[in-house]
């Protein structure tokens, strides 16, 4: 494992030639800042939204690597006071979908900071967050010693087509993409790194119904206290050191975790579907992207009898999906 996390910091530094900077505002950092960390290509539709809803959840910075958009996502990125703006057209694939980048950023501006990383549809919750700042949370992770939380990436989609209500800049996903799956999660322990490996919800019913095990991973651990030693080994899955993703209980007590409200299914979803096969920058072939293709095709629809409609953090913690431990 430590020859595994070595590798893992060479190849950052190595892929790290390939980021050209266009809005360095590094030194606007201050002490205690809490950072975003993120990769995205072609998300401008989103990004008004995404920014304001991390701001009011009290990030203090954004490092962002824009991997060669072509919608106006890095001018508008640019212009935004808060973020630190690195481009390349480098492969995505061949930075092992983009970890090998936010690696080399992270150990460089996030040392001794906690570091979420998120995707530009993903949208970050825990328990409280609807009335404390993520910094409180920061805070009592401090006091009780604990350098990582968890996170389970919970698939929101609408009622109805994916495509039947177009999705406007600025607007909160969740407005279009409000439901979820309230059971079909599988979980088994990964005995290599010690972390939970999660799968289930409408990706494993709807476009690996056939074969759930190879559904995506819904398990991550997006924020970290980071330390300049630390890798990710697969996108926000695994980390090295490995006692990092021991973000549960193993006694059988409720540790706090969050969720990762995983807005991806809206109106533009099949066209990036298409977009992604043809590219092929994603894990095992875009094996991922090939079975999203087929079936949005045909039937574009994830909603079904089971889906449960979001409310609030509240109603993910009676459901068993998240858990306030015995932070009160």
């Amino acid at each position: 494992m430590r020859l595994r996390r070595k590798r893992a910091k060479v190849r950052a530094f190595r892929k790290h030639f390939s980021l050209r900077p266009v809005a360095d505002r590094t030194g606007d950092i201050r002490p205690g800042d809490v950072l975003l960390f993120s990769t995205l290509r072609d998300e401008y539709v989103r990004l008004p939204y995404f920014l304001q809803y991390y701001r009011d959840l009290g990030i203090g910075h954004f490092l962002i690597v824009d991997n060669d958009s072509s919608d106006g996502g890095t001018d508008y990125l640019a212009r935004q006071p808060d973020v630190s703006l690195w481009t390349t057209k480098a492969s995505y694939k061949r930075a092992r979908f983009g970890v090998d980048w936010l690696n080399w950023l992270q150990g460089r501006y996030g040392h001794g900071h906690w570091t979420l990383v998120v995707d530009p549809d993903e949208f970050f919750i825990y328990p409280f967050c609807d009335t404390r700042p993520i910094r409180a949370l920061t805070d009592w992770l401090d006091s009780s010693a604990v350098r990582s939380f968890g996170a389970m990436l919970l698939d929101m989609y609408p009622k109805g087509r994916i495509d039947a209500a177009p999705y406007r800049a600025g607007q909160d996903p969740l407005e279009i993409a409000a439901w979820f799956d309230p059971g079909n999660y599988m979980i088994r322990k990964n005995r290599l790194y010690g972390n939970l490996w999660i799968q289930g919800g409408p990706r494993a019913r709807v476009f690996f119904a056939d074969n759930p095990k190879k559904a995506p991973a819904l398990n991550k651990t997006p924020l970290v206290r980071w330390d300049r030693r630390y890798a990710y080994d697969s996108s926000t899955h695994m980390l090295l050191p490995r006692g990092l993703n021991l973000t549960y209980d193993e006694w059988g007590g409720e540790r706090a975790s969050g969720i990762l409200l995983h807005a991806k299914f809206l109106d533009r979803f099949t066209a990036k579907a298409e977009e992604e096969l043809i590219r092929r920058q994603h894990y095992a072939g875009s094996v991922e992207y090939r079975a999203y293709a087929a079936h949005a095709r045909d039937n574009p629809e994830l909603w079904c009898k089971w889906s449960e409609k979001y409310i609030n953090w509240r109603q993910l913690e009676i459901l068993g999906l998240m858990s306030k431990g015995n932070w009160a």
